[in-house]
């Protein structure tokens, strides 16, 4: 038995394979990593539009009277202020202030939520939300994650592309919003966010309708100068923001706000799981702080687990490493003491025996030409 026949597939592999897509092992699941090229496929996002299968993620749905109170409680953000149709980015914390997901949260209504969680995390996620989920809460959870398929269309083309597929009249996504439709085949949902920095929506829908929204969708994308793009691309789109991934710059053993993503904690909003950690980190202070680098020299590209020096010592590990096709520099992220994490601060990257200079800067790393 090959390692490929123990990875799940989404319902668009064959139609992948068929397009000439290389397959890789990602989460668990059997994924395109490119289809002509990551650095093609990342220009045509940044310049054009290009569309990703991301199927793998998974989708609960949390409702009843009782929904936005447990929400509160679960998540660091405060679900209170949405109004129905709106979405945010929150986090799932451990009893010690780790991170166990980063997710988005939507109100599709006053007493329903849909979560879009990490595919790498769905059973994660699921079992640490029953876990505090009690007979007084007036909630039901439902995981719709195998009954659904996704897509992200991504980049300044993709209005044209939604025009094109669900016609000019059709409703567009704003930015952090959700629209959701009943059809013949079941519900769909589209969403305002995305993890590449350009404008864009996600589209998730029944399982069975995959493959043929998926062509139609393909078909408007290369119509519009783009084209179907791999988690090659999405890394290197999602690097250049200073977007974490999790399990590589989000763990349970480090917190949201050593992550820098204490803007997404509110504290106000009362009682909710971790606080108490986080609120007691607080007031000791940061032990380390996820910083940005770029790399100042001609260097090979940084990777994941490659040494960061500080001074003469290595302090830590690089968590997110890339060649930045729209910078032409190597950019990656690290936990660095607070005395490393200013901006301009001097680091060295260990590439293979050799330590290559790096400088601290501030996300994002790539910022839109001003038009």
């Amino acid at each position: 038995m090959s390692s490929s026949d123990s990875l799940r597939r989404t319902p668009l592999h064959a139609v992948h394979v068929e397009m000439g897509a290389r397959m890789v092992p990602f989460a668990g699941w059997d994924m395109p990593v490119q289809y002509t090229g990551i650095v093609d496929e990342h220009k045509a996002v940044r310049q054009s539009v290009g569309v990703f299968d991301i199927s793998h993620m998974g989708q609960f749905i949390v409702s009843g009277p009782g929904a936005e109170v447990f929400l509160n409680r679960v998540l660091t953000n405060n679900v209170a202020k949405l109004q129905p149709g709106q979405g945010q980015y929150t986090l799932l914390l451990n009893g010690r202030g780790g991170v166990i997901d980063d997710l988005i949260a939507y109100r599709t209504s006053e007493r329903e939520f849909y979560l879009v969680v990490n595919a790498s995390r769905i059973d994660a996620d699921w079992a640490h939300l029953e876990s505090l989920l009690t007979k007084e809460d007036d909630v039901l959870m439902a995981n719709a994650s195998d009954f659904t398929a996704g897509l992200a269309i991504q980049g300044p083309r993709a209005r044209e592309v939604a025009a094109a597929v669900f016609g000019g009249a059709s409703a567009y996504p704003e930015h952090n919003a959700i629209l959701v439709s009943m059809t013949e085949q079941g519900p769909m949902w589209l969403c305002g966010t995305g993890y590449t920095g350009e404008e864009g929506f996600e589209f998730f829908m029944p399982l069975e309708t995959a493959e043929a929204w998926f062509r139609k969708i393909v078909a408007a994308v290369k119509a519009a100068g783009g084209m179907p793009c791999g988690l090659g691309a999405r890394d290197t789109l999602r690097l250049e923001m200073g977007y974490p991934l999790n399990g590589n710059d989000l763990s349970e053993e480090r917190t949201p706000l050593q992550a820098g993503l204490g803007f997404f904690v509110d504290f106000e909003k009362g009682d909710f799981h971790g606080r108490e950690a986080l609120v007691a980190q607080k007031a000791a202070g940061l032990p380390d702080k996820l910083a940005a680098f770029r790399m100042t020299g001609a260097a090979p590209p940084p990777r994941p687990h490659y040494p960061v020096v500080y001074g003469g010592q290595v302090i830590g590990e690089v968590c997110s490493g890339t060649q930045s096709p729209s910078l032409g520099a190597g950019i990656g992220m690290a936990y660095v003491p607070l005395s490393a994490a200013t901006s301009g601060s001097s680091l060295e990257i260990e590439i293979r025996g050799r330590r290559f200079p790096a400088e601290v800067v501030r996300k994002p790393f790539y910022r839109k030409p001003s038009a």
